[in-house]
């Protein structure tokens, strides 16, 4: 039996739903029940109504969708898939951080641990970051753990914002020259970058989207090419979904390898062994669920 049919199988018998992020190798893109960002995917998470969950991300991903479905059960194909900026913080180290600013309110993107989550006032995405911002009360905003995306922000809220110092290495390795360069070759193209990117990055861009507003975007803007500054497997889908389109990636070397550890014989392990159950510990899930319910109330902002 073939890797896909005994994974359509396994699904049946265990009541099983595959998420799939948008930066997955396009294998497990194409087995996927459902392909998206970190907010589609914690809203699916929650509306499923499958007993099993496989998340193929990483591990902050896996861990949001236990905090939301604490009776289903969290399956992750490879526990090493772990998120390099979300372990730049810690919730040691942003309470330490919270006493410097006590009237300040703590955003918290989602590509932190449930830990964190549970020492934050609200979580945010790439997609409703500004949204959420401005949707608090307080003037002063600790905005963990992303400098780049806090940058952002800033442009587009009259609070004050406090950047965490982290970011995402795989973003960083995405360099001014490089879009310069691809500009150069393909002077028609539109260029599409994601707000983890370096400021002089986002500079350069035409729109500044995360990776489901790049999606909406490419699919009804009338231009024919695209410089994409993301990690390359968004790539596989914006070719998928808009064939007559080219896609340039902004440099091959934007490539998460923690988001290419998942596998279809990882995922076959996972459901035939109940192999790697994520589950967060009662007193941090609740107060994590908290964050993340205020982020899904306020909504996508793209």
């Amino acid at each position: 039996m073939d890797e896909l049919n005994r994974i359509t199988q396994l699904r049946k018998e265990k009541n099983a739903i595959i998420l799939a992020h948008n930066y997955q190798r396009a294998d497990v893109q194409d087995i996927a029940d459902f392909v998206g960002d970190s907010f589609g995917l914690s809203q699916k998470a929650v509306t499923s109504g499958a007993e099993v969950i496989v998340f193929c991300g990483v591990d902050f991903m896996a861990e949001s969708a236990a905090v939301l479905n604490p009776d289903k059960t969290i399956l992750m194909p490879e526990l090493n898939a772990q998120c390099p900026m979300s372990a730049m913080i810690t919730p040691q180290t942003l309470r330490l951080e919270k006493q410097k600013y006590p009237d300040a309110a703590v955003v918290c993107y989602v590509n932190t641990s449930a830990a964190v989550k549970a020492e934050s006032d609200i979580c945010c995405t790439s997609a409703n970051a500004v949204k959420v911002v401005n949707s608090l009360e307080e003037n002063e905003i600790i905005f963990v753990p992303d400098r780049n995306l806090a940058l952002y922000v800033a442009a587009f809220t009259k609070k004050k914002i406090i950047p965490w110092n982290g970011y995402c290495p795989t973003h960083h390795l995405i360099l001014p020259g490089d879009i310069l360069l691809e500009k150069e070759e393909h002077p028609e193209a539109e260029i599409l970058v994601h707000p983890e990117c370096r400021p002089e990055v986002v500079a350069l861009a035409d729109k500044v989207l995360s990776t489901s507003g790049m999606l909406k975007y490419a699919s009804q803007s009338d231009s024919k090419e695209f410089i994409i500054g993301t990690e390359i497997g968004l790539l596989h889908r914006l070719e998928k979904e808009n064939p007559e389109k080219k896609f340039i990636a902004a440099t091959r070397y934007a490539v998460c390898p923690n988001m290419k550890m998942n596998t279809p014989g990882s995922i076959i392990r996972a459901l035939e062994r109940n192999e790697h159950i994520i589950k967060v510990p009662e007193s941090i899930r609740k107060k994590a669920k908290i964050a993340l319910d205020r982020m899904l109330d306020v909504g996508r902002g793209d």
